[in-house]
């Protein structure tokens, strides 16, 4: 069975996705057969057949060179650019946690290290008018510890501790944060990073600047926070 891990973020924009990227090529480089996973994804477009692209799982699989086909990467993709809930209400095709555990467990049998991203923040609801999926349910019933990203600017403090303490309260395992839009030498960014690990005890295990290709972490280390 795969070792894996849950991406939340901070909220929407903060770059979950590129620095998700980046993990998955640290994975790869390192002999791992790395896979994705996603359990819902809305905003996507279609290719010249008019079928939907899962977007985000084919920026990660274009950055990070990893074998696995976009087919296996999320079983919900939305053409609507809202959140996942609303999306599949408006295109009639409601998320199933069954479907989602199904096509999540068919990945972990064929790859050794899985990461499954949220969409959005760890509230983000991905089905309100049938089961009432929210993304904590999903790490719940995949079993999944998580890493959070977050924009090293102004307010990820607030953003930050906020998310810990509601993953914390609600029964979630946090192992690490990763920094994205990280300016080395920035005084304040450098004090978010601080702040951040004293009122949280979670490690800031790696910093990301604009236009990185690399995640500056081993893979050992990386790999340790898959479970």
């Amino acid at each position: 069975m795969a070792k894996s891990v849950f991406i939340t973020g901070t909220g929407t924009d903060v770059g979950k996705t590129y620095v998700t990227g980046l993990i998955v090529k640290k994975l790869c480089e390192a002999g791992v057969n790395a896979a994705y996973y996603k359990a819902a994804m809305s905003g996507n477009d279609r290719d010249k057949n008019g079928e939907l692209i899962p977007g985000d799982a084919k920026w990660v699989k274009d950055a990070s060179g990893m074998k696995q086909e976009l087919s296996e990467t999320c079983p919900y993709i939305y053409e609507t650019a809202v959140s996942p809930h609303l999306a599949s209400r408006i295109e009639g095709n409601p998320v199933r946690m069954q479907v989602v555990k199904e096509g999540y467990e068919k990945v972990c049998e064929k790859y050794e290290y899985v990461t499954v991203e949220g969409s959005g923040g760890i509230l983000c609801p991905i089905d309100f008018d049938n089961e009432r999926i929210q993304l904590e349910d999903v790490v719940k019933e995949l079993g999944l510890s998580s890493i959070i990203i977050a924009d090293a600017g102004l307010g990820t403090i607030n953003s930050v501790v906020l998310t810990v303490e509601y993953m914390k309260n609600h029964g979630m395992d946090v192992k690490a944060i990763i920094f994205n839009n990280y300016h080395e030498g920035n005084i304040m960014e450098e004090d978010n990073r601080f702040m951040c690990e004293h009122m949280t005890g979670i490690p800031v295990i790696a910093c990301v600047a604009n236009g990185d290709t690399d995640l500056n972490i081993d893979a050992d280390k990386l790999m340790e926070l898959y479970s």
